[in-house]
């Protein structure tokens, strides 16, 4: 069975198109106007093995939260559509990842039940036109959206490009790991017989 999914969001705010297949490549197609929001996005499908195709128009005229906040809705809804029963796959998944200076942990677990931990801080309220402080917005949309508990831990690091790369490359590879299937699973991963 294929795992693709395809969102269309559309409000007041912005008009939001997401389709991705989880047993991709990581090829990546992402026009969403606020180009560092672009750079991180790519970093998700190259180093997640996702194929994605993200497009977005907003009302960045305000600000750029309505954008990334409703990208990081469909983008979890997609996943979670594409995921289907979440028969076979591993369900958890983590990294610790190295960004030059900076180190990130990023643990996840599809479960059903959503919750954000995020422990990072930034020193810079932008990179380019993208608010730093959106990074915990976006992710907390998605794992809210997947039904997904997402732990994301700075442990060191003093660049804020590396920081937000660091991140989005760390939650990429821990989520590459969950939705990966594990011919041992039978059914799904759980004592209760659903997640």
């Amino acid at each position: 069975m294929e795992r693709k999914a395809a969102i269309h969001r559309q409000t007041k705010e912005t008009d939001i198109y997401v389709s991705l297949n989880l047993d991709g490549k990581g090829s990546g197609e992402i026009d969403t106007g606020i180009g560092f929001f672009d750079h991180m996005l790519t970093h998700i499908a190259k180093h997640s093995f996702i194929d994605l195709e993200v497009t977005a128009k907003g009302d960045l005229r305000v600000d750029a939260h309505h954008t990334v906040e409703d990208i990081g809705i469909a983008l979890g809804k997609a996943v979670k559509q594409a995921l289907g029963n979440k028969e076979g796959i591993t369900r958890y998944g983590s990294a610790i990842l190295p960004m030059d200076e900076t180190l990130v942990l990023a643990a996840i677990d599809i479960s059903g039940r959503a919750y954000l931990g995020f422990d990072a801080a930034f020193t810079s309220p932008k990179l380019g036109d993208f608010d730093t402080e959106l990074t915990e917005e976006f992710f907390r949309a998605f794992s809210d959206n997947l039904g997904a508990n997402l732990h994301i831990k700075l442990l060191c690091g003093k660049n804020n490009h590396h920081i937000a790369e660091g991140i989005f490359k760390a939650v990429a590879r821990a989520l590459s790991a969950a939705v990966a299937l594990d011919p041992r699973v039978s059914g799904v991963l759980s004592t209760k017989g659903a997640l």
